[in-house]
């Protein structure tokens, strides 16, 4: 009786391994090259994005090149149209001139048909400048009437504009000037043991009050009205009440700091004088356009007048030639 043993021989230890090359977990450097040369040109999606640019963009060229096909045949056919206008109006030119030399002279005055014809360029051109110069001769004097009183309006506008930047210019100059001389006068005064606040010359301006003029004690006063009594305590004690002193008393500014007071008047006058100036400057070179200009149009309406007379004169002797080819004609 024989055995028939089956042996599973999967889970046993001693099996023979596979000798299989372990797969590295890193990658080098050579792997990544996804975009070198080779494999740039050899992509099928690179390929069919640069097919895709060459089509459209041939595409446009060509649709570039029927509309300029389109333009250039246009301009053509009109070309053409006017070539063929000229011709035709030369020929007839020639014809009437032919006509006209093989007319006979024993021609009746009533045989002599009326015609309306073309009027020469020359007549329209002495209509023309018959009616510009009508109108130039009616408007230019109003115009210069009108131009001299908003010559007088703008030069009055200006004058007013300017005045309130020289103004301006001359309260911002004062103002400043003046500060520095305060600070100076209260440290004098105070011995050096003042602190002097920050103090805004803009905001002196707008909240201050100069309507008596751009002064040292005009600066004190607005000081003291803007401080209000606010740093009567604290470490600009001292300060405060130096500026309160000498905005109570005026003479005392003005005779005991005679030079400061001084130096803010030159301050505002030479700011308020130099706006002027300047301004003055642009009114003259406004005059001076407005002058030029007058001046232009007088030679113009000259001009148009000459151009007339010159065309009238010429009407005129074609007029006596054409009587005198009917007179001959007559006889």
């Amino acid at each position: 009786m024989t055995y028939i043993f089956l042996v599973n021989t999967h889970k046993k230890t001693h099996t023979t391994p596979r000798h299989t090359q372990k797969i590295p977990t890193t990658r080098s450097l050579s792997e990544c090259e996804l975009f070198s040369p080779q494999n740039y040109d050899n992509d099928p999606e690179m390929k069919r994005v640069m097919q895709q640019f060459h089509d459209r963009t041939t595409q446009r060229f060509q649709e570039y090149d029927e509309k300029l096909q389109e333009k250039r045949q246009i301009y053509k056919d009109k070309c053409d149209k006017e070539i063929q206008k000229i011709i035709l109006k030369d020929k007839l030119e020639k014809q009437m001139a032919q006509q006209f030399s093989t007319l006979h002279t024993d021609i009746q005055s009533d045989a002599i048909p009326t015609c309306v014809c073309e009027k020469s360029l020359a007549d329209k051109v002495e209509k023309g400048c018959l009616r510009c110069a009508q109108n130039l001769g009616g408007v230019a004097p109003g115009w210069g009437l009108l131009s001299g009183f908003g010559y007088v309006t703008w030069s009055q506008y200006i004058s007013g504009i300017a005045a309130k930047d020289a103004a301006d210019a001359g309260l911002k100059a004062g103002v400043k000037v003046g500060l520095v001389n305060v600070v100076k006068i209260v440290t004098e005064v105070s011995k050096g043991h003042a602190i002097i606040p920050a103090m805004d010359w803009a905001k002196l301006i707008a909240f201050g009050d100069f309507s008596d003029g751009v002064t040292l004690h005009a600066i004190f006063k607005n000081l003291n009205n803007m401080m209000n009594c606010y740093l009567d305590s604290g470490k600009y004690s001292q300060f405060s009440t130096v500026v309160q002193k000498l905005a109570e008393t005026p003479k005392a500014v003005t005779t005991g700091y005679a030079t400061q007071a001084k130096a803010v008047s030159t301050a505002f006058s030479k700011a308020k004088a130099g706006v002027l100036t300047k301004a003055g400057n642009a009114t003259s070179s406004l005059s001076t356009g407005i002058t030029a200009s007058i001046i232009a149009i007088v030679v113009i309406v000259l001009i148009m007048v000459i151009i007339y007379l010159v065309l009238r004169y010429r009407r005129k002797k074609k007029m006596k030639k054409k009587l005198q080819y009917i007179k001959l004609l007559e006889e």
